[in-house]
C-alpha cells in the first residue's frame, strides 16, 4: 500500500505540472534573447540531445567544468527514468551498505555496458563493466544512457548502455579554465570533514601545421562515512516453552562500519585539424582507494539450541515477535565479536587515439584504444567471542529493539567474560586488459531519401586474470566451545591471553536513536597486523592444546596464487563487421526517418584452468551397484568456447510536429557471461554407500558429483526487445516523454547443475552431476517510463524561476528456471520439477515460492525534482525512491539450518535437509537530496549540497515461511558538502 501512495504522489504531481505546462504559452520569435546558464542550461542541453538522437537516449549534462549534479557517477545515473542502484557494496554481500551506490541496473536489468567517449571502458572485478563509483565525477562533461542498440553501437548492452562523457579542447573557442574546492561533512561522523579539488585548463592555437588544442583535467576527492546496523539472524523452527512449533532467529546483532575512501582522476586530450584531417589522443586514469573498519557482535550459537521465554509472543506465522532468548546449554547464547578492516584498490588507465578523414561525401575514421585496470584487496577479521546470558528481542517496531538491563551491560562490558574467538583473512588480486581497433566508414548521399550509409570492422583482444587465495575466506578458530581438544576457552581474563582489546562504546548510534551496549573488541592493530598478528594469537590455541595433553595442528595461513581453484586466466578475442543504412522521408505530412542495421559478431574465448578428480569408493572387489574406474587426477586444462551472433537493428521517427515525435526500435542485443563465471577449475569427486558383511563389501549407492567454480562453456544472455516512444519537447526545457518497452531475454545464467562427463578406463563415458552456473533459464522484463520537465517561465517575478523533474518507471519480469533432471522449466506449483532449484528460489525453506523475479529489478521507481534557477541563484530539491527488489539466494549470512541436527535436546534432533537457501531483498527505499548554488560574481560560485535529508533507514528483508522477514537495517545520517569553484 505504501509504494502505490507514493506512485499516486510522483504521479499526482506530474499531472500538476502538465497542467501548469497547458496554461504556459509556447515561445515566439519575437521573444527577447536569454543567456541561459548553470543547471537551466544543462537541462536544455540534455533534452536536445535526446530529441536529435538517432536511438533512444536520455543525458545528464554537466552544470559546469566539473559540476555533475550529484557526488558520485552512481547517483547522477539514478536521476534518469528507468535506471536505478544498488546500496551495497557488493553483490552476494547485502551486510554492507554503500553509501554513494554501486551497481546499476537499466529497465531492471544488470546486463550493462559501460563506454567512455564512445569506447570501452572496465574495471578489473571479474565482471565486464565499471564500477562507477570508482569513476570521478568532476572530470565528467555529460553521461548518456542508450536503452536500445543500434548496429554501429558496440555489442554487449541488453538493459542499456552508459557512456561517460568528457570535455575536448575544441568543445571551447579558446582558453578556459576553472578550479573548485569543497569539504564534505557526515553527520555520524563528528567533527571530521572531507576535502575535494578538481581543476581543467584548456586552449587552442593556431600553427601552421593546423589547429591545435590541449586539455588537462584533474580531480581528487575523499570522504569519509558511518554507517550503523542491526541485522536479525534467520528465523529457525523450534519449540516455545510449551512446546508449540514456532519460528525463531537465534539471536539479533548490531554493528557500525567506518568508511573511507579516496578518489583521483586525470585525463588529457590532444586535438589537431587541418584541411580534410584531424586527429585525437586522449589519456585517461582514475585511481579509488576504500578502506573500512568494522565492529560487529553477531549470533554463533546453534539455533536449535535456543530456548523462549514463556512470555513470548509470535505473528499469526508463529514467528517470534517479543521474547527473551536462552542457552540450553546453560552458558550463554554464544556471540562472536569481530574487527574487521578491508582494503580495496583499484585503478583503471586508457589511452586512445583517433585519426579522421573526410573528403566529399566520404568520412573514414580509425581508432585504436589501450585500456588496463587492476585491482587488490585484502580483508581481515579477528574476533573474540562471549556467551551471553540472555536476550531480550522486541521485533515489532520499524527498527528491532534490543533491551538489557544494567547488569547485563556490565557484564558485556568486563573483558574477563570474553574470549579468544577467530581470524579469518581473504586476499585477491585481478587485472584486465584490452586493445581494441575499429575502423567506421560513411557515404553521404545526394537523395531525397537515402541519407547515408555507414560500415565497419572491430577487432579486440582481451585478457582478464584474478587470483584468490586459498582458501578463498581462510576462517580459524582461536578457540570455540565446541573444541574438545582444549583444555577451556582463552579468556581475557586469564593474563596469558589479556590485552590488545579495547571497549567500543557505540556512542551516538543510530543518530542517537538507540542505545546498545558496549562491547569488548580486538583492537583494529590485530586486523591490520596480518599475518604475524594472527601467528600470535593461534599460539593461544596451542597453549590450550597442550595443556590438555593434545598436540594440535598449527595455524597455516591462506596461500595465495599457489592453488589453481584461486586463480581465473581468461583470454577473448572479438571481430565484428556492421553495415547500417540511414533513411529518411522529408516530405510525408508526417516526416519518417530512421537506420536499420546489421551486426555479425564472432566471440572466441579461452578459459585456462584445472580439473581435479578424486575418489572415497572401494577399489577393490565389491558386490551390488558396479563402480566405474577412474583414476584420480589433477590436470591443467584450457577450454575453448567461440560462438557468434547476428544482431540486426531497426530505429524509426516519425515526426507528428515540430514538437511532438514517436520512435519505434526493434532489435536483437547480448551481453556475454562476467568472466567470474567462466572459470574454468572443476572438482570432482566419487564416493559410494557401502555395507560389510562376511567380509563381502556391498555398494548400495554410488555418488559421483562436483562443483564448478565456473562453466567456460557459458553462452551469452540474448534478448529481442521492442520499443515504443513519445516525445513531446513543448519547450527548450519543456518536455513530456513515454516508453513503452520489451525485453524477451534467453540464455540467462543462474547457478544449477548441469552433466560433466568423465571417461573410465574401460572407455565409457561416466556423468558427473556439476553445480555451477548454466544458461539454465528465460524470461522477460517489460514496463513504461514516464517523464516530464519544465520551468514556469509564465510566472511572477521570482517565481519565474521554478521548475520540476519527475520521472516514474514500472517493469513486470519473469523468470522460468530449467531443471536439467527433468528437462523442463521450473513453475511455481510443480513440485515435482523443483528438484534441484532451491537454489534459485522455486523451493526456499521448504516451501515453493515459485519463480522469483530477475535480481536487482524494482517493479516502481521514480524522480521528483524540485528547482529553481533565476539570477545568481540555482537550486534543486530532489527525491529518488525504487521500490523493493530481490538481491540474491543464499547470500552472505543468510542460508539458515544445518544439514543434520545432531543435539539430543534439539526439537528437530536427527531431522535432515534442514539446510535453506534465503531468498534476500532489498526493502523500498527513498532518499531525499538538496543543493543550492550563488553566483558572487560571473566567475565565482559558491553552493552547498545535501544528501539524505530524512536520515532515511535502508532495510532489507529475508524471504522465509513466514513471510517477509527483517534482516537488516542501516543508518548513515546525513551528508553536507560547501563547495567554492572560480571560472577563469
Amino acid at each position: 500500500m505504501k509504494q502505490f501512495k507514493k506512485t499516486a504522489i510522483a504521479l499526482g504531481l506530474a499531472q500538476m505540472a502538465s497542467m501548469a505546462m497547458a496554461q504556459t504559452a509556447p515561445a515566439t520569435d519575437n521573444s527577447a534573447t536569454v543567456i541561459v546558464t548553470g543547471q537551466r542550461a544543462a537541462l536544455q542541453s540534455a533534452q536536445k540531445i535526446k530529441q536529435n538522437s538517432d536511438e533512444i537516449v536520455d543525458s545528464i549534462v554537466a552544470d559546469d567544468i566539473g559540476k555533475l549534479p550529484d557526488r558520485s557517477v552512481t547517483e547522477v545515473l539514478q536521476r534518469i527514468v528507468g535506471v536505478t542502484i544498488d546500496r551495497t557494496m557488493a553483490k552476494g554481500d547485502p551486510e554492507h551498505f554503500s553509501v554513494e551506490g554501486s551497481g546499476v541496473s537499466i529497465r531492471g536489468l544488470s546486463y550493462v555496458r559501460s563506454e567512455l567517449n564512445g569506447r570501452d571502458s572496465f574495471s578489473a572485478n571479474g565482471g565486464r563493466s565499471l564500477n562507477f563509483e570508482d569513476v570521478p565525477p568532476e572530470l565528467m562533461a555529460g553521461v548518456d544512457i542508450y536503452k536500445n542498440p543500434s548496429a554501429e553501437q558496440v555489442e554487449g548492452a541488453i538493459g542499456g548502455l552508459v557512456n561517460l562523457r568528457t570535455a575536448m579542447p575544441f568543445d571551447y573557442k579558446g582558453f578556459k579554465a576553472a578550479i573548485s574546492a569543497d569539504r564534505t561533512w557526515s553527520e555520524l561522523k563528528k567533527g571530521k570533514t572531507s576535502p575535494s579539488y578538481s581543476g581543467l585548463v584548456s586552449n587552442r592555437w593556431k600553427t601552421p601545421v593546423g589547429e591545435v588544442g590541449a586539455l588537462l583535467d584533474l580531480a581528487y576527492s575523499e570522504s569519509a562515512t558511518r554507517t550503523d546496523a542491526f541485522q536479525v539472524e534467520p528465523y529457525y523452527p523450534i519449540k516455545d516453552a510449551n512446546g508449540n512449533p514456532v519460528f525463531a532467529p537465534k539471536g539479533a546483532q548490531w554493528r557500525t562500519l567506518e568508511f573511507n575512501r579516496k578518489r583521483e582522476g586525470a585525463y588529457g586530450a590532444l586535438q589537431w585539424k587541418k584541411d580534410d584531417w584531424s586527429s585525437s589522443l586522449t589519456y585517461f586514469k582514475s585511481k579509488y582507494q576504500m578502506k573500512w573498519d568494522e565492529q560487529a557482535i553477531f549470533a554463533q550459537s546453534s539455533p536449535y539450541n535456543i530456548r523462549l521465554s514463556p512470555d513470548s509472543t509470535f505473528n499469526s506465522r508463529g514467528a517470534l515477535l517479543t521474547g527473551t532468548l536462552t542457552d540450553s546449554s546453560g552458558a550463554g547464547i554464544n556471540f562472536g565479536d569481530d574487527t574487521r578492516n578491508a582494503n580495496r584498490k583499484s585503478d583503471t588507465t586508457d589511452l586512445s587515439w583517433n585519426l579522421r578523414w573526410r573528403h566529399d561525401s566520404w568520412t573514414v575514421t580509425t581508432d585504436l584504444q589501450h585500456i588496463k585496470a587492476k585491482t587488490n584487496d585484502l580483508d581481515s577479521t579477528v574476533a573474540t567471542g562471549v556467551q551471553m546470558p540472555k536476550e531480550q528481542l522486541d521485533l515489532t517496531g520499524s527498527v528491532p529493539k534490543l533491551i538489557f538491563s544494567d547488569a547485563d551491560r556490565a557484564y558485556l562490558a568486563n573483558p574477563n567474560n570474553y574470549y579468544w574467538a577467530f581470524t579469518m583473512e581473504h586476499l585477491d588480486r585481478s587485472k584486465a586488459d584490452e586493445t581494441a581497433w575499429k575502423t567506421d566508414v560513411k557515404y553521404d548521399f545526394d537523395h531525397p531519401v537515402l541519407r547515408d550509409v555507414r560500415f565497419g570492422v572491430r577487432l579486440t583482444d582481451r585478457s582478464a586474470t584474478t587470483v584468490r587465495s586459498n582458501p578463498d575466506y581462510n576462517w580459524a578458530a582461536i578457540t570455540q566451545p565446541w573444541q574438545g581438544e582444549i583444555s577451556h576457552l582463552a579468556y581475557l581474563g586469564d593474563p596469558r591471553f589479556a590485552g590488545n582489546t579495547n571497549l567500543h562504546s557505540f556512542n551516538n548510534f543510530f543518530n542517537g536513536g538507540v542505545s546498545v551496549p558496549s562491547v569488548v573488541f580486538p583492537n583494529a592493530a590485530l586486523a591490520q597486523g596480518y599475518p604475524n598478528s594472527y601467528a600470535q594469537l593461534h599460539t593461544y590455541h596451542d597453549i590450550l592444546c597442550a595443556e590438555k595433553g593434545n598436540t594440535c595442528s598449527p595455524w597455516t595461513p591462506a596461500t595465495f596464487g599457489t592453488d589453481p581453484a584461486g586463480t581465473n586466466d581468461q583470454s577473448e578475442k572479438t571481430k565484428a563487421l556492421y553495415g547500417q543504412l540511414r533513411f529518411g522521408w522529408d516530405n510525408l505530412k508526417y516526416p519518417v526517418d530512421g537506420n536499420i542495421g546489421l551486426r555479425y559478431v564472432q566471440t572466441n574465448s579461452t578459459a585456462h584452468g584445472y580439473t581435479v578428480f578424486s575418489s572415497t569408493a572401494p577399489t577393490g572387489p565389491t558386490q551390488g551397484i558396479q563402480i566405474p574406474v577412474i583414476a584420480p587426477f589433477s590436470k591443467a586444462q584450457d577450454f575453448d568456447n567461440s560462438y557468434h551472433n547476428v544482431l540486426p537493428s531497426l530505429n524509426l521517427r516519425l515526426k507528428a510536429s515540430d514538437t511532438l515525435q514517436f520512435r519505434f526500435a526493434a532489435a536483437s542485443a547480448l551481453s556475454r557471461p562476467d568472466f567470474s563465471d567462466l572459470q574454468a577449475y572443476t572438482s570432482l569427486s566419487q564416493t559410494a554407500d557401502t555395507v560389510t558383511s562376511n567380509g563381502v563389501t556391498t555398494v548400495r549407492s554410488l555418488n559421483q558429483s562436483g562443483t564448478g567454480d565456473g562453466n567456460p562453456n557459458l553462452r551469452p544472455t540474448t534478448s529481442k526487445q521492442l520499443d515504443l516512444t513519445m516525445e513531446w519537447y513543448f519547450a527548450p526545457t519543456g518536455s513530456f516523454t513515454a516508453a513503452l518497452f520489451n525485453k524477451q531475454l534467453k540464455d540467462i545464467i543462474i547457478k544449477q547443475v548441469y552433466n560433466y562427463q568423465l571417461t573410465d578406463t574401460s572407455g565409457k563415458s561416466q556423468n558427473f552431476t556439476v553445480t555451477g552456473p548454466i544458461n539454465g533459464a528465460k524470461g522477460y522484463a517489460r514496463g513504461v517510463e514516464l517523464a516530464f520537465q519544465q520551468y514556469f517561465d509564465k510566472l511572477p517575478g521570482l517565481l519565474s524561476g521554478l521548475g520540476v523533474q519527475a520521472n516514474y518507471t514500472f517493469v513486470d519480469s519473469k523468470r522460468d528456471l530449467y531443471n536439467p533432471v527433468y528437462s523442463k522449466y521450473c513453475t511455481g506449483g510443480d513440485t515435482a520439477s523443483n528438484v534441484n532449484l532451491n537454489l534459485n528460489g522455486c523451493d526456499t525453506n521448504g516451501t515453493t515460492f515459485g519463480n522469483l523475479p530477475l535480481e536487482n529489478l524494482s517493479r516502481q521507481s521514480y524522480n521528483l525534482a524540485l528547482l529553481y534557477d533565476k539570477g545568481p541563484v540555482s537550486a534543486r530539491l530532489a527525491y529518488n525512491w525504487r521500490s523493493k527488489s530481490l538481491q540474491g539466494v543464499n547470500v552472505n549470512g543468510t542460508k539458515g539450518g544445518d544439514a543434520t541436527d545432531s543435539n539430543p535436546a534439539s526439537p528437530t534432533f536427527g531431522q535432515t535437509n534442514v539446510a535453506w537457501a534465503l531468498p534476500t531483498w532489498s526493502d523500498s527505499y527513498g532518499q531525499l537530496d538538496a543543493s543550492v548554488f550563488y553566483k558572487i560574481t560571473e566567475k565565482v560560485q559558491f553552493g552547498l549540497e545535501a544528501q539524505n535529508l530524512t536520515d532515511t533507514t535502508y532495510k532489507q528483508l529475508m524471504q522465509q515461511s513466514t513471510g517477509m522477514m527483517g534482516r537488516a537495517w542501516f543508518k548513515t545520517g546525513r551528508r553536507v558538502v560547501a563547495k567554492l569553484s572560480y571560472d577563469f
